[in-house]
């Protein structure tokens, strides 16, 4: 399979503009629009209901990693403009490691690496399993039912993002707070946009603490790389806020992991009696999951280019989806079902090419740390309500249950 991404001729007209408005979904289901968008053709037009104009979206597999990894469409000419999208408070942060290109991205990455490699995250994993290991044991000390979202899937990524960050224990339910505020539509933009300029404010006073440290934990990280003169100040907050962020997405991508482990038991069983299934199996959950509303961050095409023969102009906007692409047939065979025997399965849950999430790699150990735990500690572990009674977030960038009430 190729995918035409050229420089000739257009050779066929551009789709109509397609609205996207906001959806509220429960459970897992496929968002419908993006069905309907990924069965008319391979590009589409779209317009969310924030920001301005329109903008073009590829949900092919092969589109998404070639438009992810070209470098004629800029994450860092969005900046200044009003690209259409879901969220109404979203503004983008000069200095961002999501808004900045080549060679500057690879500067800023340069500086929180450390963190972020497999000895990096490793060295977590003691600390954060007897973490987790407590949290079950007060969960089943005081016995059920209980709100597996509120005793496990929230407190132990947002300690464990905290540990990485180097956030002091007394401040972490204040990060939580804002985290959540950043990432709802529902509050309004301006209690959105409060929480993040409270959370660059802090994470300001704390890189500023740590210039010349010798940590290992993120901030310390940001601190001594500005301190060495390698990022500015405001890279350096920029960078600290969506690291923090993203940490806490955990939360809603396992709860969907245990929400399908829950309400379909055939594959509950299968991976409690089978653990060496799992690390495959939580693969096929992560390509499964709608890991977010929408569409996320667009980027802007810096040159004509033709794609599938319809022109993106130069200084259109452009998304993927990712949740697209990781339903795509031509790709994985029968995309619509969860299948645990899928060997090969090169999913882009976390992302391609230059922005790949740089958490990525905790997220599968957090995940795994969770899954593992709950299906040997628990192996009773069942809903405690049907399945249409589970409540999902509204207004939400990032799917995920907003409680996973559960009995054992």
């Amino acid at each position: 399979m190729t995918s035409d991404l050229t420089v000739n001729q257009e050779t066929a007209a551009a789709p109509p503009v397609r609205h996207w408005p906001a959806l509220d979904l429960t459970g897992v289901d496929f968002d419908p629009v993006l069905s309907e968008l990924m069965r008319e053709g391979p590009i589409n037009r779209i317009q969310l209901p924030n920001g301005e104009g329109w903008a073009w979206l590829v949900t092919r597999y092969d589109d998404v990693r070639l438009v992810t990894n070209d470098p004629r469409f800029s994450r860092a000419k969005v900046l200044g403009r009003q690209v259409t999208r879901l969220a109404p408070h979203f503004i983008p942060a000069p200095g961002a490691m999501s808004f900045v290109d080549k060679p500057d991205h690879a500067r800023l990455r340069r500086a929180v690496n450390a963190a972020f490699t497999s000895r990096g995250v490793e060295r977590l994993r003691a600390n954060a399993q007897r973490t987790l290991d407590t949290m079950v044991d007060e969960m089943l000390r005081d016995g059920p039912p209980a709100d597996l979202i509120d005793r496990v899937l929230a407190p132990f990524p947002m300690t464990v993002i905290c540990e990485l960050m180097g956030v002091p224990a007394d401040d972490r339910q204040t990060l939580h707070t804002w985290t959540q505020s950043i990432l709802s539509s529902s509050k309004g933009a301006q209690a959105s946009e409060r929480a993040k300029r409270d959370m660059e404010v802090y994470f300001a006073k704390l890189i500023a603490e740590r210039r010349g440290a010798t940590g290992e934990d993120v901030t310390s990280l940001l601190g001594a790389a500005v301190g060495r003169g390698d990022i500015t100040e405001e890279e350096a907050v920029a960078l600290a806020g969506p690291i923090q962020i993203g940490g806490e997405a955990v939360t809603n991508n396992t709860g969907q992991m245990l929400y399908i482990l829950l309400t379909r038991p055939a594959l509950f069983d299968r991976l409690r009696d089978e653990p060496a299934l799992r690390p495959q199996a939580l693969d096929e959950l992560l390509r499964y999951i709608p890991h977010r509303n929408a569409v996320g961050l667009s980027r802007i095409a810096t040159e004509d280019v033709v794609l599938h023969g319809v022109r993106i102009r130069k200084d259109d906007p452009i998304y993927v989806s990712y949740l697209a692409a990781n339903r795509d047939p031509d790709v994985f065979p029968d995309p619509d079902r969860i299948d645990f025997d899928r060997a090969a399965n090169p999913h882009v849950a976390f992302g391609h090419g230059p922005h790949y999430c740089v958490g990525g790699m905790l997220a599968r150990l957090e995940s795994e740390l969770m899954v593992n735990t709950l299906l040997d500690r628990i192996p009773t572990l069942r809903l405690s309500v049907s399945a249409d009674e589970v409540p999902w977030r509204r207004g939400a960038l990032i799917r995920g249950p907003e409680a996973l009430p559960v009995t054992w």
